[in-house]
């Protein structure tokens, strides 16, 4: 017998309790919820909001027939992530939806029977999360937030607003791994072939981003990529940061939508949304039966290209018509 479908017979074996379980008239299926995200985060209410409209969709509403538990741990309080999966995993719950690599990881060290459901994970694969994209092949699977053209077309759309840029400083959150192991090297090779020079910028705080964004001077030949990282979805931190490229005129690049909403000058990335409405759905399958060795991970295959033109103006940029045909969003 080869192995995977050892490990499928074992794992369905294992699986029907649980199920059983969950379908039982005289108990309500639970689900735990652990975000990563500033208590101001743009995200929090939307991503909950679309989450429990897509359950509705499949005859799941929030204290009628399932329960929900909601925990939101801050991006650099770890020791608040593993306390609330503690927490949540005291609570007995069906099936857990985790979002961020560093929360499934979590829960991965803690529980191997309750199946865990995840959005906005890079790459489950090299973080050990699942053995593979078509066959998790244990208690894990979801949704990644991760394509490797994406991060290299943050340059390219930089080089196409700004012909003369000579180099593109890299924004992130020095205590996620992903940035480091899998992100960081795509952008290098990325630079190299738009011939610009790759800036590293940590950040942790409000000096830190005043000192990233202010060394790259008062013209447009540096820009700026700012990570898709929780850290960078608080209000304030965005807020600071398009206060201070707006001041020096930094060409900047964000990963969601809202950023632009809020000021910056364009967006390319996923819908994390979407992705919290998708969790929906497998959550739905495994209340129902399925085992998550066999739900295969999903990676994205919609992106958006959002542009603020009255941001544009402010920095002195022209957009080129070409970019704007294929923007899907133009807020002027």
């Amino acid at each position: 017998m080869k192995r995977r479908e050892f490990m499928t017979l074992v794992g369905g074996a294992a699986w029907l309790p649980l199920a059983a379980r969950a379908q039982q008239g005289n108990r309500m299926p639970r689900v735990g919820v652990l975000r990563v995200m500033p208590g101001d985060n743009r995200l929090v209410n939307p991503s909950q909001a679309a989450f429990e409209k897509a359950l509705q969709e499949f005859g799941w509403t929030a204290g009628s027939n399932i329960q929900i538990d909601y925990r939101r741990a801050e991006p650099n309080d770890f020791a608040q992530m593993e306390a609330f999966a503690k927490e949540l995993l005291t609570l007995k719950p069906d099936v857990i939806l985790a979002h961020t690599a560093r929360v499934v990881a979590e829960f991965q060290r803690k529980t191997k029977n309750i199946p865990v459901v995840f959005v906005s994970v890079t790459d489950p694969v090299a973080s050990g999360l699942v053995a593979s994209m078509s066959y998790p092949g244990g208690n894990i699977t979801g949704f990644s937030n991760f394509e490797p053209t994406l991060v290299g077309k943050h340059i390219e759309i930089l080089k196409e607003i700004s012909p003369g840029m000579t180099a593109v400083s890299d924004m992130f959150y020095p205590d996620n791994p992903d940035r480091h192991t899998i992100t960081h090297p795509i952008l290098e090779t990325a630079a190299q072939y738009h011939g610009v020079e790759l800036i590293s910028a940590p950040v942790r705080n409000d000096s830190d981003i005043d000192r990233a964004i202010s060394s790259l001077g008062d013209h447009s030949t540096k820009g700026l990529i700012v990570a898709g990282e929780p850290f960078f979805g608080s209000p304030h931190n965005l807020d600071l940061i398009v206060r201070l490229t707006t001041r020096y005129r930094v060409p900047t690049i964000y990963s969601f939508r809202f950023s632009v909403e809020a000021g910056g000058l364009i967006s390319y990335g996923n819908d994390l949304i979407e992705q919290f409405g998708k969790a929906a759905a497998y959550i739905d399958r495994i209340l129902k039966g399925a085992n998550p060795a066999n739900l295969p991970v999903q990676a994205p295959t919609k992106f958006e290209l959002v542009i603020n033109l009255k941001t544009a103006k402010a920095l002195g940029l022209e957009i080129p018509p070409t970019l704007l045909a294929r923007a899907d969003e133009v807020i002027e």
